[in-house]
């Protein structure tokens, strides 16, 4: 979700520096199934421009006629939207309404934030019976420092309860992509991948130099031989796609990434190509560590039959997301019980609304 809040950050200062008043829309609880779980957000702008979605389009209409009391009054409240009547879904939506008024400092702190791949959180507080007097969002750094979204949310300290409930995400770094290989599969993978939002970043040879605009989508093309290949702030929300379409170019890649710690490493080919590129990277790095091994997958991708270079590219994201989200790849008609797990939740007491 930390992209969706990246795009809605970029929209609001636009916003900001027009003096268009904005309303951001946050889905703090859901009761049974819903489209999108808790965290999600929509920024809703006075001249009815939006960005970001609670759900998958049928509840926004709604939100953004419930959205109107706020802008006019400045209160925030919380709406409920019951799927049961209206979709058929048997969720109910809790979605807290609130102004959006940030600070500069804070923009340029979440975007500082996102560019150095660090996470922040946010904490938003709300009460179901629709009005409560201590309702609103904050966003907190690194160090402590909070902000609220709006200059009704007053700090009080840590050892104050607020009275309504508390929902808090962890806005982790923006997922990023980096593909070794600049063939037209690349360029296909890269597309898609950043169509979800995902940070790409592109690595050719110096020898064959491109550019950024070689790869729509991408954020950074290196074109670095393997020797003097840098890749910052390597991470768990980073992951390596290995498609030179060349053996000694593939292995000589793999050892330059072989002190960083990404959540996976795919390679192209067959198994038999990944037992011979592994067996060479061992036979010259010995003290490698099954940690890395772990993280090496290959042939990159799930078993859907694909073909194309577009369902070659489907396959390889659909794995790394089984990856990073600790899944099994099964058919949605055959896993007991909801389609989401229900997401991790933590209470802080660090805010009051002021009266």
């Amino acid at each position: 979700m930390t992209h969706e809040f990246k795009e809605i950050i970029k929209a609001y200062t636009i916003a900001k520096q027009q003096k268009i008043p904005a309303v951001m829309a946050t889905v703090v609880d859901v009761e049974g199934s819903s489209y999108r779980r808790p965290g999600v957000g929509m920024l809703i702008l006075q001249n009815g421009i939006t960005k970001g979605a609670v759900s998958g389009g049928c509840v926004e209409k709604e939100v953004l006629r419930q959205a109107q009391s706020v802008f006019d009054t400045g209160d925030p409240k919380i709406m409920t939207y019951d799927g049961k009547y209206r979709l058929g879904c048997e969720g109910l939506l809790y979605i807290l309404i609130e102004t959006f008024d940030i600070h500069e400092e804070v923009i340029v702190t979440i975007q500082e934030q996102l560019i150095s791949r660090k996470s922040f959180e946010i904490a938003s507080f709300y009460s179901k019976e629709k009005i409560a007097s201590d309702m609103g969002s904050v966003v907190q750094f690194e160090g402590g420092k909070r902000f609220p979204f709006s200059n009704r949310i007053d700090f009080i300290g840590d050892n104050k309860k607020p009275k309504s409930g508390c929902f808090q995400r962890e806005m982790h770094p923006c997922f990023r992509l980096v593909i070794i290989g600049t063939e037209h599969d690349a360029i296909k993978l890269c597309g898609l991948a950043s169509s979800m939002g995902w940070e790409v970043e592109v690595v050719g040879s110096p020898n064959n130099a491109k550019q950024v605009e070689d790869f729509p989508g991408a954020i950074k093309v290196h074109n670095s031989a393997p020797d003097d290949l840098k890749i910052n702030h390597v991470d768990k929300q980073t992951a390596f796609v290995l498609m030179t379409h060349n053996f000694a170019k593939d292995l000589l890649y793999l050892q330059a990434i072989k002190d960083v710690s990404p959540v996976y490493i795919g390679l192209l080919g067959p198994a038999r190509r990944r037992e011979k590129l592994l067996s060479a990277f061992i036979e010259y790095h010995p003290e490698v560590t099954d940690s890395l091994l772990d993280t090496i997958h290959g042939p990159a991708g799930l078993n859907l039959g694909a073909e194309t270079p577009e369902e070659i590219a489907i396959s390889i994201i659909a794995e790394v997301l089984s990856v990073i989200r600790n899944q099994e790849p099964i058919p949605l008609q055959d896993k007991d019980g909801a389609i989401h797990d229900d997401p991790k939740r933590k209470n802080i007491n660090v805010i009051s609304t002021k009266t």
